[in-house]
């Protein structure tokens, strides 16, 4: 069915919207969870949790659900999803520990993995021009952007007034809003019953990223357990094995490995992945450091973050605009290594110069929204319609693993370099070295010099951590760049691309 023009754009408009809830809660909690930690009486590892159960469990399931809707319907998937996930938001709002909130967060999670693939697929398969294809999905890409540049300024607005369950319970309307718009836009509902879906698959999928997580937050620690770290990382290496084995023998597999064999689609994979990885790293870091060091506010740290999102709308739609004429290597590549000179200027900048912390945001944000506005149509471009499911779960699975990796990786960076840097006065409990919320508490009036030992501590654990993702940034721009080196302008299916599919087909 070819729908109308403006019924097409109403309807990126609504899955759109979609994805805005997604991405605004990977990043809503960032800036409320100070206030979180405190009201609920967290700890430092289950804050962690509360953050990383969103996008463990949704990573787990992306892969699964997306070639689920090749088989029941991207129409019915997202529908099923808006549900689940405004359910889930109440359970949030209203939960009474961090144990629940825990679980809450994970059934979120489920929700969004329902529906996320469903806002790619549908719009891949609505939008058949290429150009205007690219422009859509170059909207949809930056409005990720906006998400995460939106939630710490959401969450800081609403715990002006308002207590911090509010943060899930804005989502409800919104919920209310797309499910009704869905019904009356969406094309009817594309079904093809003779593909088949693998519950198992999905499961391994999730053990695997599960272990790979909680490996990473063990060895992070100042004092790794052997044995703890040594159960999820074989859970990891025998699911992520298992997984891959599954799929070589199924007829429908949920992954074809033979896809990657595209560095077109390999490249976008990337790109996507270590964007998010950059986005969710900075946007944690920066705004505990803004608000626990320098007294920010929730609202003042959120409105700082969001110079990544301001300066990544500007060149994430004109990537979109521009792909058939330049080509992927100059907008992901040279994207990658802008982000990496931004953030070089916000590290020379966050603890002397308040003007120079933000113009490196803003480059970074610039360099991460041309990566990430045509990230998305590599990935899209380069497989064929009937693969649709699949790709959008593989790009769906990229991004949220790089800010499940940021989350898990850099929060855990940041807590070991603290604790491993901080200098106690004598007298001071062990316990200030867990974190800088906990040496801020026993601080009070009475141990100014404890404060600033802390926060000393605390600056040189942010600063390692942007290390890192410079770093990061800075390997992105050097792969996808050797990757894409031989590709034209467009994004459609090149030679490379019909043989792989055609071997994937087979």
């Amino acid at each position: 069915m070819v729908l109308s023009t403006k019924r097409r754009w109403l309807l990126l408009t609504v899955v759109s919207a979609g994805l805005l809830l997604i991405t605004l809660d990977n990043s809503i909690l960032y800036a409320a969870l100070p206030t979180l930690v405190e009201d609920l009486g967290a700890s430092s590892s289950e804050s962690l949790w509360i953050i990383n159960a969103y996008p463990v469990v949704m990573a787990g399931l992306l892969l699964g659900s997306g070639t689920l809707g090749d088989r029941v319907g991207h129409r019915r998937m997202f529908l099923i999803g808006l549900v689940v996930f405004g359910t889930a938001s109440l359970a949030a709002a209203f939960s009474s520990s961090p144990e629940t909130l825990i679980a809450a967060r994970a059934f979120l999670a489920v929700g969004a993995a329902t529906m996320m693939p469903a806002t790619l697929a549908l719009i891949r398969v609505t939008f058949e021009d290429e150009r205007e294809r690219n422009v859509a999905i170059a909207i949809w890409g930056s409005l990720a952007i906006v998400g995460s540049g939106l939630g710490p300024i959401v969450s800081g607005i609403l715990l002006n007034s308002f207590w911090w369950g509010s943060v899930f319970l804005i989502n409800v309307p919104v919920v209310i809003a797309a499910l009704i718009a869905t019904l009356v836009l969406a094309p009817p509902n594309d079904a093809d019953p003779s593909k088949r879906w693998d519950l198992a698959s999905s499961l391994l999928a999730l053990v695997t990223l599960v272990g790979l997580v909680i490996a990473i937050k063990e060895t992070a620690k100042t004092s790794p357990a052997l044995l703890v770290i040594a159960a999820p990382v074989l859970a990891a290496v025998v699911g992520g094995w298992a997984f891959a084995r599954r799929q070589r023998r199924l007829p429908y597999p949920l992954l074809d490995f033979a896809i990657f064999r595209n560095p077109a689609f390999l490249a976008g994979v990337l790109a996507a992945g270590l964007s998010m990885f950059a986005v969710a790293g900075v946007q944690l870091v920066t705004t505990q450091r803004f608000q626990l060091v320098a007294g920010c506010t929730p609202l003042h740290a959120g409105l700082l973050v969001a110079a990544v999102a301001l300066g990544a709308l500007p060149t994430a739609m004109v990537g979109g605009a521009i792909l058939h004429r330049v080509g992927l290597l100059p907008i992901v590549a040279g994207g990658l290594a802008l982000s990496t000179a931004g953030s070089v200027v916000v590290l020379a900048g966050f603890d002397t110069s308040m003007g120079l912390l933000v113009t490196g945001l803003l480059i970074t944000g610039a360099g991460l929204g041309s990566a990430m506005s045509v990230a998305s149509s590599a990935i899209m471009g380069n497989v064929p319609a009937r693969r649709a499911g699949m790709a959008s779960s593989v790009e769906e699975v990229s991004y949220e693993f790089g800010s499940l990796i940021a989350v898990a990786l850099l929060g855990s960076l940041l807590t070991a370099v603290y604790s491993a840097t901080i200098n106690l006065p004598a007298g001071v409990p062990d316990r200030a070295r867990d974190s800088l919320d906990a040496a801020l508490a026993l601080a009070g009036k009475n141990t100014p010099s404890l404060v600033t030992a802390a926060s000393d501590a605390f600056d040189s654990a942010y600063f390692a951590v942007m290390v890192v993702v410079t770093a990061v940034m800075a390997i992105g721009a050097i792969a996808t760049g050797l990757l894409l080196r031989r590709h034209g302008p467009g994004s459609a299916l090149t030679t490379s691309a019909h043989a792989a599919q055609a071997s994937a087909h087979h």
